[in-house]
C-alpha cells in the first residue's frame, strides 16, 4: 500500500516538474509551499464604487449576444436568479431543458472545487470524458490544468472550475451562440454566489462570453479586466488563459501561460 502511494507521489511530483520544464522555469523561490486559495479572506468594508473608478482595469459585463425574446433564456435567468448555494442552479439545470444540447449529451457537467474559492476558471465546454464522469476538466485538458495548478502550490480542490456550456457540443464542436446564451444565466449566477477574488477565463468563448472581448486569447492574456453583474457586490479582476487544449497542440505557448499562472498568483498574494 505505501509503495502504491509513494508512487502515485512520484509520479504526481514527475507531472509538476515536467510541466516547469515545459514552462521555462529555472529557479524555484522559497522552501516552503504557501497556498494562496486555500482560504477566501473576510471581505472588507468599502464604500460602493463605479467600475470605471477601477484603475488599471477594463470594464466589462458578461457579453452573450442579446437573445432576450428567447423564451428558454428568459426561463433561464427565472431559474437561476433563484438560486443562492452552489448547488441550487445545478439542480435547476436537471429541470432545464433549454438548451438543446442536453438532448445528445450523457450527463450535465455543471462545476466542481470549492464553494468558497477565491478563484473561479470558466472554460468552452465538456469533452468526451467529461461528458462520461459528469465532472469539468478531467480529460488531457483537465490534467494539464491540474500540473498548472500544482505548479504554482494549488490544488484544484481550492478553486472552482466550470464552463459556458454544461452539456457536451456533439464531435467536441464549439458551442453556438444560442447554446451558450441559453446556459449564460447559469454560469453568471454561479459566479455571483462564489463571489471569487479572480475570475479566469480559459479559452476564447469564455473570454467573449464573459469579457466581452472578441479578440483572441492571445492579445488578452496578461491583461486584467473587471467582470461585474447587477448582483455582485464588487466588481471581480478578471484575466483570460489559454485553453490546456490548445497547449497541448501548441506547447510553445505554455512559457506564457506559466507567466499568466505566476500573475494569477501574485494578484492573490497583493489582495
Amino acid at each position: 500500500m505505501n509503495k502504491d502511494v509513494n508512487q502515485q507521489e512520484s509520479l504526481s511530483l514527475e507531472a509538476v516538474l515536467t510541466w516547469h520544464l515545459e514552462a521555462g522555469v529555472d529557479e524555484t523561490v522559497g522552501e516552503d509551499a504557501q497556498n494562496r486559495f486555500a482560504e477566501k479572506p473576510p471581505a472588507p468594508v468599502v464604500p460602493e464604487v463605479e467600475t470605471s473608478q477601477i484603475p488599471g482595469a477594463k470594464q466589462s459585463t458578461s457579453s452573450v449576444p442579446s437573445v432576450n425574446g428567447d423564451a428558454a433564456v428568459q426561463s433561464a435567468y427565472t431559474l437561476a436568479a433563484a438560486a443562492n448555494t452552489v448547488a441550487e442552479p445545478r439542480d435547476a439545470l436537471e429541470s432545464f431543458d433549454g438548451c438543446p444540447l442536453k438532448k445528445t449529451a450523457t450527463n450535465l457537467v455543471f462545476g466542481d472545487g470549492s464553494d468558497a474559492a477565491r478563484v473561479v476558471f470558466i472554460g468552452e465546454g465538456p469533452g468526451a470524458e467529461e461528458d462520461r464522469q459528469g465532472i469539468p476538466f478531467v480529460g488531457p485538458s483537465g490534467k494539464l490544468l491540474d500540473r498548472m495548478l500544482a505548479s504554482i502550490n494549488v490544488q484544484r480542490s481550492d478553486v472552482y472550475i466550470s464552463n459556458t456550456v454544461f452539456w457536451r457540443p456533439p464531435g467536441n464542436r464549439s458551442p453556438t451562440t444560442q447554446e451558450i446564451a441559453a446556459c449564460m444565466p447559469f454560469v453568471e449566477r454561479l459566479i455571483e454566489i462564489i463571489d471569487p477574488d479572480i475570475l479566469v477565463t480559459v479559452g476564447g468563448p469564455a473570454a467573449v462570453s464573459l469579457l466581452g472581448e472578441t479578440q483572441g486569447v492571445a492579445h488578452l492574456r496578461g491583461k486584467w479586466f473587471s467582470y461585474s453583474t447587477a448582483r455582485l457586490p464588487a466588481p471581480i479582476q478578471a484575466t483570460a488563459l489559454f485553453h490546456p487544449a490548445y497547449l497541448l497542440r501548441t506547447p510553445a505557448r505554455k512559457r506564457e501561460a506559466w507567466r499568466d499562472m505566476l500573475a494569477i498568483k501574485a494578484k492573490l498574494i497583493s489582495d
